[in-house]
């Protein structure tokens, strides 16, 4: 026989048989649908992660006061249980300077950071406060503005603000030039950045000089962070290495479990969330998983049904010249426009779940369409028509092994 023949003989076979493969092929449907909306959910979460970590600066690299430590097995107690403490501790310029000679290092600087009352327009609002060196950055960042321009070495009452802040936070809008008041000290504003995907919208952003006289509890020389610039990207993790063993030394820090600073690349961190967002997809596609393999024995359950139900016609069949092989191909056929019309269906399913999921959790994370890729749609196919044919296997087999005189007197 023909392969047109089978796939002929096949669909006469599905169509023949209505209730049975429609609810086989519904046991398929919801199987690709669930993965197809849930890979393609999170690819999309993927796409919108990865866009965002594009506008990070992964030569960046921040050193906090303090360290937490964990240890396990503490105070005699049981292997897996874990204690966590932490080493408070300053950042001041004499780290700066111990780390000025690091020959990766494009640029450095202290900043400081803190919560004060600011007004504008007779309204109150606590807002938090950075205070950066504007000679670094303007280099260091990746904000931009709006209107207006970015912090310059010469400012020291003047301030960059969110666009948040300067649209949401008050009745009136802020704009370039008008002036705040920070601890009843007038403050210019000089810049309002653009809305960030990654970034803090509600901050304001002042020379360190003029913010360590407004914020509270701030001290000349002491920094609640330093900010490292690497030279590339390529330097960064070698960097962070040398950064570490250098304040050790400057610090006087013999053992680790004595270290009282904490470095932090944002390379590392980018790394870390794109490897923690592909571990959640694959684990949510293969919960959804199970769901094909429930059709997949649907499959084969109706399979050797109709096998037993055109025993007497596989034996005519036989008896007039088929071989074993045209029977197997015949139900193996028919096995696979099951997988294929669920694969179909499927693939529609899934599009309308990851479209649904996807407003639900904030509009389309895609920047338009469902968000799921003719490639995937191709994949959820192929692997509804793959499921259809192993399931039907050995049904088919079985049936091109029945002898003519054995199906002829089946009853």
């Amino acid at each position: 026989m023909r392969n047109s023949t089978y796939l002929k003989m096949g669909l006469n076979m599905l169509v023949h048989s209505k209730l049975r493969s429609w609810l086989t092929i519904i046991g398929i449907v919801i199987g690709v649908g669930s993965v197809v909306g849930i890979v393609s959910l999170g690819d999309a979460m993927q796409e919108q992660v990865q866009s965002r970590l594009a506008e990070m600066d992964l030569t960046k690299i921040t050193i906090s006061p303090g360290y937490t430590k964990a240890s396990s097995n503490v105070n005699g107690g049981p292997p897996g249980m874990r204690s966590v403490s932490s080493i408070d501790s300053e950042l001041t310029d004499d780290d700066i300077d111990a780390l000025q000679g690091l020959d990766s290092i494009q640029y450095i600087s202290g900043e400081i950071s803190g919560s004060e009352e600011v007004k504008y327009a007779g309204e109150t609002a606590i807002l938090p406060i950075k205070g950066v060196d504007p000679q670094v950055w303007k280099y260091t960042t990746t904000m931009k503005t709006q209107s207006g321009r970015l912090l310059e070495p010469a400012d020291k009452y003047v301030a960059v603000i969110g666009s948040s802040v300067a649209s949401e936070t008050y009745d009136h809008d802020i704009g370039v030039n008008q002036v705040i008041t920070v601890n009843n000290k007038s403050v210019r504003v000089v810049g309002i950045l653009e809305e960030e995907g990654m970034g803090d919208d509600s901050r304001i952003y002042m020379p360190i000089d003029g913010a360590v006289d407004l914020i509270e509890d701030a001290e000349d020389d002491v920094y609640d962070s330093i900010t490292v610039k690497a030279k590339n990207e390529d330097l960064v993790d070698e960097l962070t290495d040398d950064i570490e063993k250098k304040l050790m030394v400057s610090r006087h820090i013999i053992q680790k479990d004595d270290q009282d600073f904490s470095v932090t690349a944002s390379k590392s961190m980018a790394e870390s969330v794109t490897e923690m967002m592909s571990s959640m997809t694959l684990f949510l596609g293969a919960i959804a998983a199970v769901s094909l393999l429930v059709g997949a024995v649907g499959i084969a359950n109706t399979m050797f049904t109709s096998v037993l139900e055109k025993t007497k016609e596989i034996g005519t069949m036989k008896a007039i010249g088929a071989k074993n092989r045209d029977i197997l191909m015949i139900f193996l056929f028919n096995s696979a426009m099951v997988g294929l019309v669920g694969g179909i269906l499927g693939v529609v399913l899934g599009s309308f779940v990851s479209s649904g999921l996807q407003m639900m959790m904030g509009g389309d994370m895609t920047g338009g369409g469902s968000g799921v890729s003719f490639s995937l749609m191709l994949e959820g196919l192929t692997l509804a028509v793959l499921i259809g044919v192993i399931s039907g296997v050995v049904p088919a087999y079985r049936a091109s092994k029945l002898k003519p005189v054995d199906a002829l007197r089946y009853e």
